[in-house]
């Protein structure tokens, strides 16, 4: 029969069925035609035909697997008896769906989350032609990718493998609003920079190598908006093009809009605005990275690959250009390329279609660690949904026996039951999906948290749909093949006799049900561990202390370097924001600081005492009543003062680590210090230690000047405020203040020292989280899944149970007997996890402070956790036995 008769009979089955009748009637009556013509009376001959004929249904379906397109035929009718047979047993599907939900779900948003920061390229064309470049000397270091100008501008003019070199460096711009300057996410971009992602402008042009010149282009000092900037500051405007707009308080012209979904080169930023970067000197004013050279690292470099041009050719011809670079950008240090030849520097090409962002180096780690306990969570739902089906496929027996016994073979049931559990799982992909973008959302707000600059697309694309398809064909194979085989395994006169009621002897032998169980308790107990590990040494790691008060402190940063004041004029002017904050109502005290401790800045100098070796210590510049505002003790002289000017004499404070550096054992208070410019410090007072750059490191030795002795002209510093009670009414108030004495400056910045704190920890509270919340997910899925295989153990042994009583069982012997089958799986899983967790939680010792992957407490503690969770999962159907009727039980075998 031809494939086109047998697909056009899936749409005139009803005229099959009676064709398919009418042909069986006719071997029928030709069979008793034969035996009455042999002798036979008409009731043998009738009975003889059907004998020999066989099952006539069994018939039927061959025929139609001859006559109809099996695959879809087939399909067709296990989906509807699936969807028929799950609604007849709500209980169990909706268990099934929101446990296979939850694994889904928390995997899904993970791996959007992965695939947006690490996975998905940027969307340029031909993003898999771009390449990013990095100077390696020694070993590898995230600092590798940042370049001088003088490296960079030497690449860029070379293109003998590629079409185009650019570099970017992103940042904040000060752009003049309606009534003062705002600060407004922009990117400084070298003149091939757009060529090289080959994306068309919306409007007008993009930026060219000709405006990348010292002054600007023909058409003076250029810039390219997003449309997101047209459409807000520009209200969409169709003469935006030619247009002014104010950055630094320098006018330049807009050439061109592009598109929303360009995003520049870096994943996690959104310029609104792109400025050429030879207008650095410019929108940077007061600092000049262009000609600070050789000793200011700022840009990030990529390139476009020429055609037919592959990575190794790339990296082979950086290597011949290395050197000659190196020494024409370092031809005025001789010991800058003496120490670069001595680490073997060189430039490397990597592969660029992603872009570069920070971030990956951040949170690469700690997603590769989430992803895995995610998937721990889903290998705990298809281990407890798998549990859950081998219990229903016993209680199905009867079901299963009567269908095997009516002629359909062990592989139609077999793919009956993966047809269900196929369902299951697409169902609950689908209603995971469904809540991954809501979590994935959560994450990415989790993991920028404090970092303002950072922006996570966690949206779903092919690669999320095709992961999550995925998840739901090995899900249907991991929940559905084990209980098919175990259901329609053995002799079928077995299955008849025993049906529902299971004999009790039988079942106790079979053991991989209660393996499966096992496994999953010990899966769950993993997790547990992971996550107090994590939640132990995140909660370790805000109690070791950082010197000094957190509490009540917030932090307003002002930004002063393109406003016109300077010098002692821009003291007196910090002065006054000082004296008006200091007379808001909950205000103690006011201070400013240069460098916000704990905030990932630092500034590090080299310092020694005359005719010994210097010492390296960070830096920080602050004003009188610092020490008070942040509540450091002084352990030996005195304070600051506003009269502490150039003029009176350089002063310093030091920690106390940097004065046991400086003068061990001895008094430092009075004695000097000497920076490489033979500047002397006097040391007016030691204090106590505090933390520096991050919350994990320990107090290093720090220096203290005062602000009036900054070396830079226009030092943009952060006040430092103490205060009693909720701080919302102060960023009003120091907004209003800075507008009045300081019109031109942006709204300053204001977070409290909390929040910095937590930016300072954010991978380690991300991983605890996230941890704590997979645990609870895994012991209330453990906990379902030990409920409902012992609800099921209970309604298959209801007449045992009830002969049991009936015999004069008491009714705790009868929760003891229940119970047990749950307290030896529950043993044994908790030891094989307990070995597991200790070998595991090996791989979470990079992200411990001051715990170890083998900690009693929380071994103990996990432990406890997952006994209560089985004892409380295990008494409801233990009690539940033991209030049988002893003669109903009866009356229903």
């Amino acid at each position: 029969m031809s494939w086109f008769n047998r697909f056009s009979n899936l749409f005139r089955r009803e005229n099959v069925d009676e064709e398919l009748d009418e042909e069986l009637q006719f071997h029928l009556d030709a069979r008793t035609r034969d035996n009455l013509n042999a002798g036979m009376n008409a009731e043998a001959a009738q009975h003889d035909a059907r004998r020999r004929f066989g099952n006539a249904t069994l018939a039927k379906e061959r025929a139609h697997e001859m006559n109809i397109v099996i695959s879809i035929e087939t399909i067709r009718r296990d989906l509807r008896f699936a969807l028929r047979s799950l609604l007849k047993s709500p209980g169990f599907t909706t268990v099934a769906l929101l446990t296979l939900a939850l694994g889904v779900g928390a995997n899904t948003a993970v791996f959007s989350l992965i695939n947006g920061l690490l996975l998905r390229p940027l969307p340029v064309p031909h993003a898999e032609q771009l390449a990013v470049l990095r100077g390696v000397e020694g070993a590898p270091d995230p600092d590798d990718y940042d370049f001088c100008a003088p490296f960079f501008r030497n690449l860029e003019n070379r293109h003998e493998v590629f079409s185009e070199v650019f570099a970017y460096n992103g940042g904040m711009l000060q752009v003049k609003g309606q009534s003062r300057n705002e600060n407004v996410p922009g990117m400084l971009v070298s003149g091939q920079f757009f060529p090289a992602m080959e994306t068309a402008p919306l409007l007008g042009r993009y930026l060219t190598p000709q405006d990348d010149q010292p002054g600007g282009g023909p058409a003076a000092l250029s810039v390219v908006i997003s449309e997101d900037f047209w459409n807000n500051w520009f209200n969409r405007a169709p003469d935006v093009v030619g247009r002014t707009t104010v950055i630094a308080n320098t006018p330049f012209t807009v050439v061109g809009v592009m598109p929303k979904r360009f995003i520049g080169a870096d994943v996690t930023q959104r310029p609104e605005i792109y400025a050429p970067l030879s207008a650095e000197p410019i929108i940077d004013a007061p600092r000049n990275h262009i000609e600070d050279g050789i000793n200011a690292w700022w840009l990030i470099v990529g390139a476009r690959l020429k055609p037919g041009i592959n990575m190794a050719q790339a990296n082979a011809a950086l290597l011949t250009v290395s050197n000659p670079i190196l020494h024409e950008a370092g031809a005025a240090d001789a010991s800058f390329i003496a120490e670069k030849e001595k680490g073997h520097f060189h430039f490397v090409a990597e592969p660029g279609s992603k872009g570069y962002t920070y971030a990956r180096f951040l949170f690469r780690k700690p997603l590769v660690a989430m992803f895995a306990m995610c998937g721990g969570i889903l290998l705990l739902a298809c281990l407890n949904l798998a549990s859950l089906l081998m219990a229903r496929g016993v209680a199905r027996q009867r079901e299963l026996a009567t269908r095997l016994a009516m002629g359909a073979t062990r592989r139609c049931v077999i793919q009956q039951l993966l047809t269900e559990s196929l369902v299951i799982a697409l169902l609950g992909t689908t209603a995971g999906l469904a809540a991954a973008p809501l979590v994935s959302h959560s994450l990415a707000a989790l993991a920028e948290n404090g970092w303002t600059e950072m922006r996570l697309d966690t949206s779903l694309d092919l690669r999320v749909f095709v992961f999550a398809a995925l998840i739901a064909v090995v899900s249907s194979i991991l929940i559905g093949l084990v209980p098919a085989l175990q259901a329609t395994a053995g002799n079928l006169n077995d299955h008849i006799k025993e049906g529902q009621q299971a004999r009790p002897a039988f079942e106790r032998r079979k053991i991989l049900p209660r393996a499966l169980m096992a496994t999953e308790v010990a899966v769950a107990l993993t997790l547990v561990v992971g996550a107090g590990l994590l939640a132990t040494s995140l909660v370790r790691l805000f109690k070791s202390g950082v010197g000094f008060d957190p509490k009540g402190l917030v932090n307003i940063a002002f930004k002063m370097d393109k406003q016109q004041l300077e010098g002692d004029a821009l003291m007196r002017l910090y002065q006054q924001l000082g004296d008006g904050l200091s007379h808001q109502p909950g205000v103690k005290s006011v201070s400013f600081e240069s460098i916000v401790p704990l905030s990932h800045r630092g500034w590090n100098a080299s310092y020694l005492v005359p005719g010994e070796d210097k010492h390296l210590i960070y830096m920080n510049a602050v004003a009188p009543a610092y020490f008070a505002t942040m509540r450091i003790p002084f352990h030996q002289g005195r304070d600051f003062l506003w009269s502490d000017t150039n003029a009176s004499g350089l002063k310093i404070i030091l920690n106390q680590s940097a004065a046991n550096k400086f003068f061990p054992g001895q008094n430092a208070v009075g004695r000097q210090i000497v920076n490489p410019r033979k500047m002397s410090y006097d040391v007016v007072a030691v204090v106590a230690d505090s933390k520096y750059l991050d919350l994990r490191a320990p107090a290093a030795p720090i220096g203290y000047m005062p602000i009036q002795q900054e070396e830079q002209a226009k030092p943009s510093l952060t006040a430092v405020v103490r205060i009693e009670g909720p701080h919302g009414s102060l960023a009003m108030a120091a907004s209003a203040l800075a507008a009045r004495l300081a019109p031109t400056v942006p709204a300053p910045v204001v977070t409290d020292m909390d929040d910095v704190m937590r930016k300072s920890v954010s991978t380690e509270r991300m991983m605890a989280l996230l941890a704590l919340f997979f645990a609870g997910c895994a012991l209330l899925v453990t906990a379902i899944g030990l409920y409902g295989t012992l609800a099921y153990a209970t309604a298959r042994r209801t007449s045992e149970i009830g002969i049991r009583m009936a015999l004069g069982a008491r009714r705790a012997g009868v929760v003891a007997m229940m119970l047990r089958e749950n307290v030896l799986v529950a043993a044994v899983g908790t030891g094989a996890g307990l070995i597991a967790a200790v070998l595991v939680s090996r791989a979470l010792a990079s992200f411990l402070y001051k715990t170890s992957p083998g900690d009693p407490s929380v071994l103990v503690c996990s432990v406890a956790a997952l006994v209560f969770i089985a004892s409380a999962a295990s008494i409801l159907p233990a009690l539940r036995a033991a209030r049988i009727d002893p003669m109903r039980a009866l009356r229903n075998e």
